[in-house]
């Protein structure tokens, strides 16, 4: 009896996923770079690929419009640090005439050295009041100015999970607004999304939604944005206030042993599109684009394992950028700079 359930239980859910499937393909399109309005293009360094941020960064100046650099998180005593390598990274691209932007995480950090990303235990209490808020907000204002920034970018996760916590990151999107605004500073605000965009967010920010992560970590694979995804959210997103734009993402993620469903599944990663690349040819797959999402992929058996690989390259970049900014979008951040490779970087045009 109890197998005849558990075997009820996954006909259903495959029943759901094919229905969910056919009505995603009902209305989905390939997507492929061309012709397309202009867009202003921006890109993340990261402070913990510190060098190949660079190197990239040198190849793609030229056509970036502004650069943020990633990130300031809080150490122990929820004190808001900035690392060295991200400093750096300012002041070079602040040299090169670009408009420049501190990025700000949820990330906690105590003084045993433990890290917490996107820590809602930590962030919870930093936001819990106004004097908290606003002694936060303060902080991310001295620190942008103290770098000569020219904006704060908020990107807080995981904070709507929680109602209370919810309520008061919306109350502190307006402190941080308005401190913003009484420094001379812009700010952008960068939004999940699954974020709630109806939400009573404030009017004067710049609103960069994640349009990445369809698959990954929490899933099975496949791409990390495709058409129907891309559509879906930015059709959303007119419900956020003021300037919106978006954000998408280089790399990929390799999924050993994923059965239908998540039934069972082994060990899962993230991975730069060099390493992807460099494993393809050492494992001579054989690579092929998927036209819905314009990623690559290609799978592998090693030691009885099964391994599935998909990733962005230039071109799968190039047509994201073109989906966008035929829906309209004509401001889109790159995440992110570093492990991609000089053809890629070399490749990629607004």
């Amino acid at each position: 009896m109890r197998k005849k359930v558990k075997y009820a239980a996954v006909l259903s859910a495959l029943l759901l996923a094919s229905a969910a499937a056919g009505l995603s393909c009902a209305g989905a399109e390939p997507v492929k770079s061309g012709p397309h309005p202009e867009v202003r293009l921006s890109a993340w360094s990261a402070y913990w690929d510190d060098a190949s941020s660079a190197a990239e960064y040198r190849g793609i100046r030229r056509y970036l419009s502004s650069f943020s650099a990633f990130a300031a998180s809080y150490g122990p005593d929820d004190v808001l640090t900035v690392p060295e390598e991200t400093q750096r990274a300012l002041k070079q691209a602040q040299k090169d005439g670009k408009e420049t932007y501190l990025t700000v995480v949820n990330d906690s950090r105590d003084d045993l050295g433990r890290s917490v990303e996107k820590d809602a235990v930590m962030t919870s209490r930093i936001l819990r009041d106004d004097a908290s808020r606003i002694k936060q907000a303060e902080a991310m204002v001295d620190a942008a100015k103290k770098l000569g920034a020219a904006g704060v970018e908020l990107d807080f996760e995981r904070v709507f999970k929680d109602a209370k916590l919810q309520e008061d990151y919306l109350h502190f999107t307006y402190q941080l607004s308005l401190a913003c605004t009484r420094a001379g500073l812009k700010l952008r605000i960068v939004l999940e999304p699954s974020a709630p965009f109806d939400a009573p967010f404030a009017k004067g920010p710049e609103y960069v939604v994640m349009l990445y992560n369809l698959h990954g970590l929490h899933n099975g694979p496949g791409p990390k944005a495709d058409g129907a995804f891309i559509r879906k959210t930015v059709s959303r997103m007119a419900d956020l206030p003021g300037k919106k734009s978006v954000a998408i993402a280089t790399g990929g993620c390799i999924w050993q042993d994923y059965r239908l469903l998540g039934l069972s599944r082994g060990a899962t990663r993230f991975l730069s599109s060099q390493e992807a690349a460099a494993l393809a040819k050492e494992k001579a797959a054989s690579v092929t684009r998927d036209e819905m999402s314009g990623a690559l992929q290609f799978s592998y058996e090693e030691d009885k394992h099964h391994y599935e690989v998909w990733y962005a390259d230039a071109e799968t970049v190039n047509a994201w950028i073109t989906e966008i900014a035929e829906f309209g979008i004509s401001d889109v951040s790159i995440w992110r700079l570093g492990g991609n490779g000089d053809e890629i970087i070399r490749d990629i045009h607004p």
